[in-house]
């Protein structure tokens, strides 16, 4: 006879199940009875993150472009699933460092762009200190934990060689094209309106602008891996074919941001063949900063405030871009609305800014009413359209000087690489991630991407693939010395 022993497991699992039950039904939540099942494949679940930690980073990687925005609460939100995947990684890395520290990667220790990097969050949890909502900036300290863990540091362990690269690159790629594709034949259905992109793209990507944000700076990536395949190889035919769908993708997601980044980094390819890298940042500095004085010198900015009843929302393509030549398109205004809001922010508050998270709450009486827009009322939350200026009005002066400092910090030392690698492959690559950054660096002038899943991640990997190129390159020389 079988001892009551023998029945204590599927005992215990009866119980849990008929408490969580009585639960559901007194509670009348039905997610209730998520939490037996969630109990039961906990065990697995947890031996297989354990054992397999490194196809978590892939699935990570597969599932950026599928995942999607899930408001839990009112004021909680977060992008589903890889934002949790982003958590569980950082929480399994971090527990990884402190059990074993000689696992950390070392030549992150030394490397300069790095150190910006902690630089960078140190100032953002003292900025955080000094808002009037300090967990604001606290949510935005933790969340960029989990971005710089997963893309920044585990590449350097779990990338370690070109065949992971590449491995990467294909679980981008695949996905993402796999969505444009689908657009584009959800597209026709509605005759390629200009109108109706949202809805095709609908329910992984927000709008137009984050779908072909993330579009245009994986082009780059299609165009390296087709100069790398041999003409030979089965597989070519198929990249040029998906970087032949990506260019029609851009096309007709009707993005003028994405439109103008493409250009860029056409432009930056020859620039960086000629090294003319250094002189295009001092002269784009250079030409920003004057502009930038000429605005604020005798109310100069107040000539670009647009006409209330005439600057509207064109739904068709033509008159959309005949609006933004004229400066009478709804969302140039807008823009302008909140640019002039975010200095006015950054004048009262020049060092440590309101703090990371705190725009939305506090722009409104630092707006100047002549540039109000009939979209003035923001119902999505949105902010001040320009990343770096951004920067400025919630962290400060010192902020952004640290945010400009890594940014221009990667894309030299991505142009000193690929001048400097022997390996083709690992030149490419070099060079593909300053194209990328290049494109990058259009769209968050343009708007404030670098914390959403899709162009952040992108952003946080180029840095992670740089620091780890950097390590490659150090490698070769010793060999060839």
């Amino acid at each position: 006879m079988l001892s009551l022993f023998s029945y204590k497991p599927k005992l215990i699992a009866t119980v849990v199940f008929m408490a969580s039950l009585v639960l559901a039904i007194v509670l009348r939540e039905p997610l209730v009875l998520v939490f037996p099942f969630a109990w039961l494949l906990f065990p697995f679940a947890f031996d297989y993150c354990v054992t397999k930690t490194e196809n978590l980073f892939w699935l990570l990687i597969a599932l950026i472009p599928f995942s999607t925005e899930l408001q839990i609460t009112t004021s909680l939100g977060l992008d589903f699933p890889d934002e949790p995947l982003m958590m569980l990684l950082s929480g399994m890395a971090i527990l990884k460092f402190l059990h074993q520290p000689a696992s950390f990667p070392k030549h992150l220790k030394t490397a300069p762009l790095f150190f910006l990097v902690v630089m960078m969050m140190a100032w953002s949890f003292l900025s955080a200190s000094y808002s009037s909502n300090p967990m604001l900036g606290y949510k935005f300290f933790l969340a960029r934990i989990w971005y710089i863990i997963p893309f920044v540091i585990l590449p350097q362990i779990l990338l370690d060689s070109q065949e992971g690269i590449g491995k990467m690159a294909k679980f981008l790629l695949i996905p993402m094209f796999f969505l444009a594709f689908q657009a584009l034949i959800r597209h026709t259905f509605y005759g390629f309106s200009f109108e109706m992109v949202k809805k095709t793209i609908f329910p992984f990507f927000r709008n137009h602008v984050n779908y072909s944000a993330m579009l245009v700076c994986l082009l780059p990536v299609v165009w390296v891996m087709n100069q790398l395949t041999p003409s030979e190889n089965p597989y070519k035919k198929w990249i040029k074919r998906g970087l032949i769908l990506g260019f029609i993708a851009l096309v007709f997601a009707y993005s003028r941001g994405a439109w103008l980044a493409l250009l860029v980094g056409v432009g930056m390819y020859f620039i960086i063949q000629k090294n003319w890298l250094k002189k295009l940042v001092f002269i784009v500095i250079a030409l920003l900063l004057s502009v930038t004085i000429w605005l604020v010198t005798d109310f100069n900015y107040m000539r670009f405030a647009p006409d209330h009843d005439r600057t509207v929302f064109h739904t068709n393509i033509k008159e959309h871009l005949a609006a933004t030549v004229t400066l009478k398109d709804v969302s140039n205004a807008e823009r302008f609305y909140r640019w002039v809001a975010g200095f006015n922010m950054f004048v009262e508050r020049p060092i440590t800014g309101f703090g990371p998270n705190s725009f939305y709450s506090q722009y409104k009486s630092y707006t100047v009413n002549r540039f109000q827009t009939w979209v003035s009322d923001n119902p999505e939350h949105s902010t001040v359209h320009n990343y770096f200026l951004l920067t400025l009005c919630e962290q400060g002066i010192v902020g952004l000087v640290l945010f400009c400092a890594l940014y221009i910090g990667m894309l030299f030392k991505g142009q000193s690489l690929y001048r400097q690698f022997q390996n083709q492959f690992y030149g490419m690559v070099s060079l593909c991630i300053v194209l990328v950054l290049s494109m990058i660096g259009v769209v968050i002038f343009m708007s404030d991407m670098i914390e959403t899943d899709k162009l952040g991640s992108l952003f946080w990997l180029c840095l992670g693939l740089l620091l780890l190129l950097d390590q490659k390159a150090k490698e070769e020389q010793a060999l060839l010395a």
